[in-house]
């Protein structure tokens, strides 16, 4: 949960809600407001087809994420509703507890935790905490449970082997208290974004700091990528799909097409902070 921070102000706030509230015919004609997923509510822009995502793999998880029913909105983590209605169109449907842990980091973790449990890749569930201890899920599995003494952390046999679902989420909440931005963008590598695949995310580490994951892409015939963001946010909040606050007739879609940066509701990116696992 180290490093995230909004960067948004009152002005830029009023702006982003005037402007959402001015086109509700346009946006009705972007979304499948009955779709659960994120494929299902999501088509691409006119123009446009999805890029193949191969079967079992980490951009068909994303594209399969469920969304809770359009127009509900983030929960905090005290079950208070987040009201910037400017800086998201969807929510995910998952469960953050009621510790102030799920940030911006930590939601890029939990979905790339959750694929590698889903298709049973246990031993590769591992994250580094920001002081460079490695948290490894295929040892949580056998019993052993981390230990913080100060600066130091240490693996200490505690409980009998088990892989349940409950334990699982035990373990990232774990790596959600240690580990942050900071951590998680020295453990990916970069790529260019005319390289950009499902499940890359854009970040900054530090402190303050943020993170927001690629989680759909389509093209056209001239090879123009359109793509689809997600993100959390401090305090601790449900994983959200970004509108696009500069490019209305497009958003949610986003596109670097005659860009020099990223531009988010929260958060302005450089394109050379595009990341890969």
């Amino acid at each position: 949960m180290v490093g995230c921070f909004w960067a948004g102000g009152e002005e830029g706030e009023v702006q982003r809600g005037r402007l959402a509230m001015e086109a509700p015919a346009a946006a009705s004609q972007r979304v499948h407001v009955e779709g659960t997923t994120v494929e299902e509510r999501y088509p691409p822009p006119t123009g446009y087809a999805r890029v193949p995502a191969e079967e079992g793999g980490f951009g068909a998880f994303l594209r399969r994420q469920k969304l809770k029913p359009y127009g509900e909105k983030p929960l905090y983590h005290d079950g208070s509703e987040k009201e910037k209605y400017w800086v998201y169109d969807s929510v995910f449907d998952v469960d953050i507890g009621d510790r102030d842990l799920h940030q911006c980091a930590d939601a890029v973790l939990l979905l790339r935790g959750e694929y590698l449990y889903s298709i049973g890749a246990y031993e590769e569930i591992g994250f580094r905490f920001v002081s460079g201890f490695k948290a490894e899920y295929g040892k949580w599995m056998e019993g052993y449970r981390i230990r913080v003494n100060g600066r130091e952390e240490s693996w200490h046999l505690v409980g009998e082997p088990g892989n349940s679902y409950p334990s699982f989420r035990k373990f990232m909440d774990m790596v959600f208290a240690y580990a942050g931005t900071r951590s998680l963008e020295q453990e990916l590598h970069p790529v260019e974004v005319e390289d950009m695949r499902i499940g890359d995310v854009f970040i900054v580490g530090g402190s303050p700091g943020h993170a927001a994951i690629v989680v759909d892409l389509a093209q056209n015939r001239e090879g123009g990528k359109v793509f689809l963001l997600a993100q959390s946010h401090m305090p601790a909040q449900q994983t959200e799909l970004m509108a696009n606050p500069v490019d209305w007739d497009l958003s949610p879609w986003y596109t670097l097409e005659g860009k020099r940066g990223l531009v988010t509701p929260e958060w302005t990116f450089a394109l050379e902070d595009l990341k890969r696992f």
